[in-house]
């Protein structure tokens, strides 16, 4: 993959920004602001941080963002902010995110590689940076194993996708590509049926028998295997050192620009977490899922939410390369046109927190600013 491509998107994509193409496994569409969790305390004596009354802060309700949900159910960002409030909207989908980091309504978020990389090109490169990493994997081919016994039997098969041209969407496409299989991307059809289905029905749509499977983010994987699905394929297992990035940090431009020692401050707390969830996987998880239960109303069972935490890698690392390979998977399957991603990242604000922590610093894969 070259780290440099032209900035046209696909016909039409200027025309459909609205609609979910290259958006993050979820639940939907909108956005939702929640109440403050009790974790938000300001300690006394404590100041703003370059005079800012709050910081706005995006993320998911999905085990993929868990560095987002433990931070805030253990108020790390708010402990980082100091007297500065940070305050928190809830997405159900790339767009409305990327629309919210656009118009302001948030500063900083939690979010997946192909909005982002959706959201950099169509700005021309003018409206976000990809701050930090935040998680890798999470993401699996399960199948009904009464009628797919092997990967040569998914040809032929209905195998569910959370959206058209979505990050999953679209490892699917490349990995029935790699088979040597057919199928139209805008349509689904071909030598697999490639059925856009979202999370929050695809357990009732496999338990009806209207899909074989699916290629699906966490907790989704697990909800299906809880149904008596199977694990045909990891999607970690495809890559190198089986790392792929799934989620991101990213910031509007604007904010980094004017603020920087506040987006310092929510990085030192993303470093902070991660390490936190990595030494205290149990009580991580058990926060994550306590956040999952204020932001929706009901927390995950064990028998879904154990094998999914497991799955995950939480990492301070944006695995820029496999950003820029996914991007070229995106091409590959017609669903995008040689994106430019030369400065999509801007990783010295976080290299200057690891170096503080003595913590190893990451690469940009030659997409940073110049």
């Amino acid at each position: 993959m070259p780290a440099t491509r032209s900035t046209l998107l696909r016909r039409g994509l200027a025309a459909v920004a609205a609609l979910p193409l290259l958006t993050l496994a979820a639940c939907g569409y909108g956005s939702e602001a929640k109440d403050e969790p009790a974790a938000q305390k300001v300690a006394a004596g404590a100041e703003k941080i370059d005079g800012l009354d709050s910081v706005k802060i995006g993320y998911f309700g999905n085990l993929t963002h868990g560095t987002a949900l433990v931070g805030v159910n253990k108020g790390y960002f708010q402990k980082a902010l100091g007297a500065t409030k940070a305050s928190y909207q809830v997405f159900n989908a790339g767009p409305s995110e990327i629309e919210a980091l656009n118009s302001g309504s948030i500063d900083i978020g939690w979010i997946g590689p192909s909005p982002a990389i959706n959201g950099y090109t169509k700005s021309a490169g003018k409206n976000l940076r990809i701050v930090g990493g935040s998680a890798s994997g999470g993401v699996k081919l399960v199948v009904n194993p009464a009628k797919i016994k092997s990967l040569k039997d998914v040809k032929g098969k209905r195998i569910a996708t959370p959206q058209l041209g979505n990050t999953q969407d679209v490892a699917l496409l490349n990995w029935i590509s790699e088979q040597g299989w057919k199928v139209d991307a805008e349509s689904g059809k071909g030598d697999v049926s490639v059925i856009r289905t979202d999370n929050k029905v695809t357990p009732d749509a496999y338990k009806s028998g209207s899909i074989d499977g699916a290629w699906v983010p966490e907790p989704t994987a697990s909800k299906l295997v809880a149904e008596g699905a199977k694990v045909l394929l990891d999607e970690s297992d495809l890559w190198p050192d089986k790392k792929f990035v799934i989620t991101n940090i990213i910031v509007s431009q604007k904010f980094l620009t004017e603020h920087p020692k506040a987006v310092e401050a929510v990085l030192k707390a993303s470093v902070d977490i991660n390490k936190y969830i990595n030494a205290n996987p149990d009580e991580a998880k058990a926060a994550a899922n306590a956040q999952l239960k204020v932001d929706s109303g009901k927390e995950l069972p064990a028998e879904v939410l154990d094998p999914a935490w497991k799955s995950i890698q939480f990492t301070n690392d944006p695995l820029a390369a496999t950003l820029d390979t996914e991007a070229g998977h995106a091409v590959k399957a017609g669903l995008l046109e040689d994106p430019l991603l030369d400065g999509i990242y801007d990783l010295a604000p976080l290299n200057k927190v690891l170096q503080a922590a003595g913590e190893p610093t990451v690469d940009d894969a030659g997409l940073g600013v110049k």
